[in-house]
């Protein structure tokens, strides 16, 4: 393992993290205020689970680096993307309080993620199909 790009792999998302953090810092208070459902994540778990996520996130982004895979490339643009838009989401969901904009992104994520898993579940069966 080369130590100093496995650190940079993972300062780079946690100073993302950190930056977000200090900018939404006092806005917590925003969601302890809003009419959640009863199984909604308390507040102060935001800061963990988010710490873990840009730690894993670190940790792949790793991974991806050190891959002879010709197309490392296009999944590094593809994680840079997707850490502009966990940096940029908690600033439009806790300071700018534009929550319709914060569902819209959380949607477009979400069926992002759906085509993605229909789309190498055709192709896992089309694998499987074309050996049989």
């Amino acid at each position: 393992m080369k130590k100093r790009t496995f650190i940079i792999s993972l300062i780079i998302p946690l100073l993302v993290g950190a930056i977000s953090a200090f900018i939404t810092n006092n806005q917590m208070e925003t969601y302890s205020n809003l009419n959640t459902p009863l199984l909604a994540p308390p507040g102060w778990l935001f800061p963990i689970v988010w710490t873990l996520l840009y730690i894993l996130m670190g940790i792949s982004s790793y991974f991806i680096y050190i891959s002879h895979d010709p197309k490392r490339e296009n999944a590094l643009i593809v994680y840079s993307f997707q850490l502009f838009i966990n940096f940029c989401w908690p600033l439009f969901f806790f300071n700018l309080h534009n929550y319709f904009l914060s569902l819209m992104i959380l949607i477009a994520l979400l069926s992002l993620m759906i085509l993605i898993a229909l789309i190498l579940t055709v192709i896992y069966m089309l694998i499987i199909f074309k050996k049989n």
